[in-house]
């Protein structure tokens, strides 16, 4: 995704220096100059970009999964989410596939929300999230120790202002993605 042309204040990115090579994300030192001919690095991570979805059932209730996040050592309230870790895999594929392995239902609809960055000011990290409609059961299959271990929990969407509020959701892309989910429900 490509920034607005008009928002060109005129930097450039001249290269950058790759520092570490991990399973998921990369990490480099970029070199830049600024319109008036300054030079200056920044860190960056550069990450395949994401997923989500807000799985809604009939009786206007969310199935959420809670998730230990190893860089908080924290289990964190979230919709079901994942990487986009097939090349060329197009992100509504992926969200499908996402949603099966996680919480074990398939989608008969999927309607994008939005398109954000996560944390633009080191990562370029890029997730769609979308709002999942007509779900029915499919077999789970479960990625990671992580994903092995969730727990799946149902919540009412007239709960989820009160849950981010008293901040039993803290996730910025549950946050998003239910937010939005509510809006385009006239919530």
């Amino acid at each position: 995704m490509a920034p607005p042309a008009d928002t060109d204040a005129g930097f450039r990115r001249e290269g950058e220096r790759l520092i570490h090579r991990g399973a998921v994300v990369t990490m480099a030192v970029g070199s830049f100059v600024a319109p008036d001919g300054h030079r200056f690095e920044r860190d960056v991570v550069h990450h395949p970009g994401a997923v989500s979805v807000v799985p809604l059932l009939d009786d206007d209730t969310v199935v959420l999964v809670r998730q230990y996040r190893a860089a908080l050592d924290l289990e964190l309230l979230e919709i079901p989410a994942g990487k986009r870790d097939l090349a060329g895999e197009p992100p509504e594929l992926t969200a499908h596939r996402e949603l099966q392995e996680e919480i074990g239902m398939r989608a008969g609809r999927l309607e994008k929300l939005a398109e954000f960055f996560n944390s633009p000011g080191f990562c370029d990290e890029h997730s769609h999230v979308y709002l999942g409609r007509e779900l029915e059961p499919a077999e789970a299959s479960l990625q990671g120790v992580e994903e092995q271990h969730l727990t799946i929990e149902r919540l009412a969407l007239d709960e989820v202002p009160a849950r981010i509020a008293d901040g039993t959701i803290v996730d910025a892309k549950t946050i998003i993605g239910l937010s939005l989910a509510m809006r385009r429900l006239g919530r």
